[in-house]
């Protein structure tokens, strides 16, 4: 069966979420975010609480995967996240040896923070779009993330 009337389209999904992966991963990013929570913390730590908070309570190891970071950077950085008391450590339900991230309520405050400044930036990148599309694009992106999620599992 051929696709062709997939390649077109592909390519510039490819190329906007290539722009959009970049930006992310851009230090000017999480500083913008940072600054319009009216958050004061390390911009290496920033990506890790977020991760925390999302997927938590969550080991090292997959922290250190899900950033793209070594493992034993990522614990150092969560142990400093830990003596700011924004995450607390826990044991992990299946393996007692394990000690899972969790999110304490002073980093649940922060990441609350976060989200209310990532809803005024986003206001701000939507202002004029039809709400529909809006609607179309966020059910969209995250039947294409559910199935890339699905292609990439590890089982």
């Amino acid at each position: 069966m051929q696709n062709t009337h997939i390649e077109a389209p592909f390519r510039v999904l490819h190329s906007a979420l290539v722009d959009v992966t970049v930006f992310m991963n851009r230090p000017q990013a999480d500083e913008a975010m940072l600054r319009e929570a009216g958050i004061s913390l390390d911009r290496a730590l920033f990506p890790l609480l977020l991760g925390i908070e999302r997927f938590g309570p969550i080991g090292v190891v997959d922290l250190a995967d899900r950033a793209g970071r070594d493992h034993t950077t990522v614990s150092r950085q969560v142990a400093k996240l830990e003596s700011l008391g924004l995450v607390e450590r826990q044991a992990d339900a299946r393996d007692r040896r394990v000690r899972n991230a969790v999110i304490s309520p002073k980093g649940k405050a922060m990441t609350d923070q976060v989200d209310a400044a990532r809803m005024r930036m986003a206001h701000a990148l939507f202002e004029g779009w039809d709400p529909a599309d809006i609607e179309q694009l966020s059910r969209l992106m995250r039947r294409f993330a559910d199935g890339i999620a699905t292609m990439t599992k590890d089982d």
